[in-house]
């Protein structure tokens, strides 16, 4: 049964743009990839809008329809890239303990309710995981940003799951350390 919604898209634009680049921003680390999975979002409803059921809101079908793009971006970036080796062998565990040269995790005494230091924490946050190698961003996003299982985030850039647990293992210390770095040893 069809539901009878507002459907404007000539309102797009000026209702959704920002809202969807700043859903995109966060999960692309590029403004101008951003923009074009937004522009892309409006193309693609506009061409498939003869098609929408109305079944849910026109914000929802947009947002599934940018989650979507961004979902193709993650998979056109790794497409091709090969993913090489670092120096990150030096956190590998040396049996069952950490490398105690390289710095087992330290504790880090964090108020974590205190919203100044969770404001503070994120903006941290944010910078290190830009700096991240881009399919291992593309792995923290999908995974811990929008809570995506290890099967789907494998089919969508098309890796082993060995490799996958790599880039997580991989990403998560690269954050350790760069957290560690520019925010628990400044506090």
């Amino acid at each position: 049964m069809q539901q009878n919604r507002v459907f404007i898209p000539e309102n797009w634009v000026d209702n959704y743009a920002d809202e969807l680049f700043r859903y995109t921003i966060v999960r692309v680390k590029d403004v101008g990839f951003a923009e074009d999975i937004v522009q892309e979002t409006f193309l693609s409803a506009w061409r498939a809008k003869e098609s929408y059921n109305g079944l849910a809101s026109e914000k929802n079908w947009l947002y599934a329809i940018c989650k979507n793009k961004i979902i193709d971006h993650f998979r056109k970036q790794t497409h091709n890239a090969a993913i090489a080796s670092s120096a990150e062998e030096d956190y590998y565990f040396e049996g069952t303990h950490w490398n105690q040269q390289a710095g087992a995790p330290k504790e880090w005494n964090i108020n974590y309710d205190k919203r100044i230091e969770a404001k503070e924490f994120y903006t941290v946050l944010e910078k290190c995981k830009n700096k991240l190698k881009s399919i291992q961003q593309h792995v923290f996003v999908m995974k811990f940003m929008d809570d995506m299982d290890a099967d789907k985030i494998c089919e969508i850039l098309n890796i082993t799951a060995s490799n996958y647990w790599v880039l997580v293992h991989r990403c998560k210390l690269h954050l350790r350390s760069c957290l560690e770095k520019n925010w628990i040893n400044i506090q």
